[in-house]
């Protein structure tokens, strides 16, 4: 398997990646908000995403990248499994992946995601995030308006968007270049050797 930074060779995934999205919401009835194909495409236009795939070019996985307030925050988004290919550890090599772009373009931005899912949790925990109330994230109209296509969001908004049924997770970088190289080495050594 080869988790690649996207590009419009990667287009030819776009609707199956569409579909695994919307069944997956189906099927979990949980909190997973829907995505056209224009936005999918233009994530993987814009090489804001990253995408798995088998040596035959079977399509595996998929998960892209938006920035909030003026890039002070990175979402890291979207994060797919072809329901064949799920339980075999690929989402954690994926979302390593996604972090390490995130990291490399937006060294300076805070990375957060919100889940209802317990392994995307145990995931984000692994890499450093932590949970946080719903303050804690960006304020930025545009990204809240993304949920409007959740299950959840009634009750996000009978909340006032301070909480949800998701979980919300940070990342907040230290300020630290040595850190940062260090992490780079860290990351380009797992994806290294966990493919």
């Amino acid at each position: 398997m080869k988790i690649e930074v996207s590009s419009d060779k990667h287009l030819k995934y776009a609707e199956e990646i569409q579909h695994e999205i919307a069944d997956s919401a189906k099927k979990r009835g949980t909190g997973i908000s829907k995505r056209s194909l224009d936005y999918i495409s233009d994530k993987i236009l814009e090489g804001k995403a990253v995408v798995a795939s088998e040596d035959d070019g079977t399509w595996v996985g998929f998960c892209y990248i938006e920035t909030w307030s003026h890039g002070e925050f990175v979402a890291n988004s979207g994060l797919i499994v072809s329901s064949k290919f799920r339980n075999k550890g690929y989402a954690t090599l994926i979302k390593e992946r996604i972090f390490q772009l995130s990291r490399e373009r937006y060294p300076n931005a805070k990375i957060f995601g919100l889940t209802t899912g317990l392994a995307v949790m145990k995931i984000n925990a692994e890499m450093g995030y932590k949970p946080v109330i719903y303050s804690e994230l960006t304020q930025d109209e545009a990204f809240w308006s993304g949920c409007k296509t959740c299950v959840n969001y009634e009750i996000l908004m009978s909340k006032n968007r301070q909480n949800c049924l998701c979980t919300a997770m940070l990342f907040a970088p230290k300020n630290d270049k040595d850190q940062l190289t260090k992490e780079k080495q860290n990351d380009e050594e797992k994806c290294s050797t966990s493919i």
